[in-house]
């Protein structure tokens, strides 16, 4: 019996101390915390009934009483994102104590899910980077209907592949965005019947642009893809009707091979 109060003593004050590492959140009655995430909030754990949350946007958790004050004693809560966990102890609080809590780095635990890779911060990041990045050389280059399509850079990292694509309006009729998509097709078609045409979606894409008048550039990433010689990777800007204009460039898989790399 001394040795399981002794265990419980112990394992009670390992509890009491592990709480009071965790940053504490004050919550005010009638007014509402907002947690700001560096990347999107993958999971959150509210145990207590007196509380209620939401995502209003991916990387914002709210959180306020569902009631009083005084129904509310403390609580703690658990907040996931793609690559960290971190704990908050929220303890009640009053008017004045700040309502934006952004998740800092120091108060986070890294967070080790296999296979989901690189979070979409920092994907983010790399693209800037490579957007400030110049090439050596263009990749593929095409004319069509007033329009000047580049493939300015290919980039690898780990099981990712960072393709940097331009275009230049040389009318003077602005180019409304209807689809950007990428295909992995026949490089030659000898049957109608025969065409094989592989769709891909990028997991990142920089910008939202959905119109240009002059110049567009967006960085678009892949997970690693793999296709042979006789197939060609399809970059296809489409336009909204009623122009419909429509540019399409071609990566070869030795482009990709020769990617440069780019380092976090």
């Amino acid at each position: 019996m001394k040795k399981l109060l002794s265990y419980l003593f112990l394992l009670l004050a390992a509890v009491a101390h592990a709480q009071e590492k965790i940053p504490v959140v004050y919550l005010p009655e009638n007014l509402t915390i907002h947690f700001i995430s560096p990347e999107p909030v993958q999971y959150v754990d509210i145990s207590d009934k007196s509380l209620i949350g939401d995502l209003p946007l991916k990387n914002v958790l709210r959180i306020k009483l569902k009631d009083s004050l005084k129904a509310f004693t403390g609580s703690v809560i658990t907040i996931a994102g793609e690559k960290f966990i971190a704990q908050y102890q929220l303890l009640p609080g009053y008017p004045g104590v700040p309502t934006k809590i952004n998740i800092n780095p120091a108060d986070t635990r890294p967070l080790d899910i296999s296979g989901i890779g690189l979070s979409q911060n920092q994907l983010k990041l790399l693209c800037l980077k490579l957007y400030t990045t110049g090439a050596e050389k263009k990749l593929d280059k095409i004319k069509a209907f007033g329009l000047i399509g580049l493939v300015n850079h290919i980039a690898t990292l780990g099981d990712y592949v960072f393709l940097d694509i331009a275009f230049r309006n040389k009318t003077n009729l602005k180019y409304d965005i209807e689809d950007f998509s990428f295909k992995i097709d026949d490089k030659k078609v000898t049957k109608a019947s025969n065409i094989q045409s592989v769709e891909i979606s990028p997991v990142f894409v920089l910008s939202g642009v959905s119109s240009f008048s002059k110049y567009y550039r967006n960085i678009f990433v892949f997970k690693k893809m793999t296709f042979p010689s006789n197939k060609v990777l399809h970059a296809e800007l489409s336009e909204k009707q009623l122009s419909g204009r429509v540019v399409t460039l071609s990566i070869n898989y030795k482009d990709l091979l020769e990617a440069d790399n780019i380092d976090f």
